[in-house]
């Protein structure tokens, strides 16, 4: 066992046992996760796994997020990487990306002659809603972790408001309310800091 596997026993959390166990873990949460895994991550590391704390979840989710690729692979290779060096890391994103790539070649084979029918475009828009309301749900469970936001929670509910007027209700592009609010809320996190410090 690593050195970070042992850091994490003592302050109370669980690691995985190895390389097979990343391996298993992530493709079960790979295949409980098709459209979307953030509410599948957060349950099966956090609540179940234990291998993360929820405020560690935030941490590592939002670095994931910041990073160049898709969040749920950062984040595989974070754990994995934190546990078991690179030989980790390559087995958490071998399992997340594994059984999904079969499955996905096999439903496009399957599925080739009927994807324009309007009862599989009525499906696709069904599960898109069901996705939508997901991700929402694990939003709200997450807002627990805001109480130990160097921000406070009312400044990050405030930028939350901000992100979502400005995208959902104003339809402005992403990358400029992203290049706009985050280096607001990144300054104001930053002052928040230096005020905690001097306190």
């Amino acid at each position: 066992m690593s050195d970070n596997a042992e850091a994490a026993n003592s302050a109370g959390r669980k690691a995985p046992r190895s390389k097979t166990d990343l391996f298993v873990s992530f493709t079960l949460l790979a295949l409980q996760g098709f459209g979307g895994v953030l509410a599948v991550v957060q349950r099966e590391l956090v609540d179940k796994k234990q291998w993360l704390t929820l405020d560690e979840f935030v941490e590592d989710w939002s670095v994931a997020q910041i990073l160049p690729g898709p969040n749920v692979v950062n984040l595989a290779l974070m754990i994995g990487g934190r546990t078991f060096g690179l030989p980790g890391a390559l087995a958490a994103l071998a399992g997340l990306l594994l059984a999904p790539t079969v499955l996905v070649l096999l439903f496009a084979a399957a599925v080739a002659g009927v994807a324009d029918t309007p009862v599989a475009q009525g499906m696709l828009r069904g599960m898109g809603a069901v996705s939508a309301g997901l991700i929402a749900a694990v939003g709200i469970k997450l807002m627990g972790a805001l109480k130990n936001n160097p921000m406070g929670r009312w400044s990050c509910l405030g930028v939350a408001a901000l992100t979502f007027t400005a995208i959902a209700l104003l339809r402005l592009p992403l990358a400029w309310v992203l290049l706009s609010l985050g280096p607001l809320a990144s300054i104001w996190a930053w002052h928040c800091l230096g005020q905690g410090e001097l306190a």
